[in-house]
């Protein structure tokens, strides 16, 4: 056997036995069947990203009932009571792709718009809790990789003192960085390239801080979470959770990561679900399997978006099955 074939022997063994490992750790968790009602006569769209909210209502940003937005008039952005019932909508005329989701201190949501035509997208809002539009990043419609531009991003948070971190790029000829404002959209910095380095992306798909300040940013076509400090300097990379699509961080530092697209070509050994665990040390204490038992019969499948209400209950936003799915734990 070559070497190099030895080697890549060696990693697909060593993943397989992480794998192992980590589905062995209990999923004390169940579906909610039917969980948020949508009015009579609309269906779910795709959705990418979930958020909850101060009060500990649970917000979403599904694509119009299919895909995308583009041409569509239906409002994206839902607002659900813990039991499901839908309390407003916003947001119709407004995007082509929303993706990337995040809810603030003060209630205030963020959206990325995640594609662009016909003069919008490419962009980041920040709505009030009620709908008005109180800051845009980016300019409509126009892709780039300047001071005031994004090419597909992907995801948002904001730090304790407002600064805004951009998680700004989805793969292919987008853009592969971090672009950090501050809280009134002034341009700070960016950071990072196309690469598989500490610091450099593929796919920075999602983008979370835990109560220290750190920022975990999900390099998913890497197959790893990347650490950072504030300012952009490299911390450590985590393998233990897959081919993040999604992280969530709640207040008590439980990270959840959504993985939706590790299979066989992807990312041989990892395994689709909802990973809980430690942001502190980045140990994984639970698994929730995908629902799909073959994962290379579809690119993308189970929650792509992850977030969790202040009881500890998990929603999955779903691209794929086009759905809002509700965990909680089993009695």
């Amino acid at each position: 056997m070559a070497r190099a074939d030895n080697l890549k022997w060696i990693v697909l063994v060593l993943l397989t036995a992480a794998s192992s490992l980590i589905q062995a750790q209990p999923n004390p968790y169940q579906p909610v069947a039917d969980w948020a009602k949508l009015p009579t006569g609309r269906t779910w769209g795709s959705t990418s990203a979930v958020g909850v909210d101060p009060a500990g209502n649970i917000w979403v940003a599904e694509r119009c009932g299919q895909n995308s937005c583009a041409g569509r008039s239906e409002a994206p952005i839902l607002q659900f009571d813990p039991s499901g019932k839908l309390l407003k909508s916003f947001g119709e005329g407004v995007f082509i792709f929303p993706h990337g989701f995040h809810i603030d201190d003060e209630g205030n949501v963020w959206v990325t718009d995640a594609q662009g035509r016909d003069g919008k997208g490419h962009q980041v809002f920040k709505f009030s809790p009620d709908g008005k539009v109180l800051l845009t990043l980016g300019k409509a419609g126009i892709a780039g990789d300047g001071p005031d531009t994004f090419n597909q991003p992907s995801d948002v948070v904001t730090g304790r003192n407002g600064d805004i971190f951009v998680a700004d790029g989805h793969g292919g000829e987008t853009n592969a960085r971090i672009v950090k404002f501050s809280k009134d959209g002034r341009f700070i910095k960016t950071w990072g390239k196309r690469g598989s380095g500490p610091g450099e992306f593929d796919t920075p798909h999602a983008i979370a801080l835990d109560s220290r300040g750190r920022l975990f940013v999900g390099d998913r076509a890497n197959n790893r979470i990347q650490v950072f400090d504030q300012d952009g300097t490299f911390l450590e990379e985590w393998k233990q959770f897959s081919r993040p699509s999604g992280i969530f961080i709640d207040r008590h530092d439980v990270i959840y990561v959504a993985d939706s697209e590790s299979n066989t070509k992807r990312n041989p050994g990892g395994k689709r679900g909802i990973y809980v665990g430690t942001a502190g040390d980045g140990k994984v204490t639970a698994f929730i399997p995908d629902p799909e038992p073959d994962p290379d019969k579809s690119p993308t499948s189970g929650a792509e978006g992850v977030a969790a209400d202040p009881q500890g209950n998990i929603y999955g936003a779903e691209v794929g099955p086009k759905a809002l799915r509700k965990y909680v734990k089993a009695r």
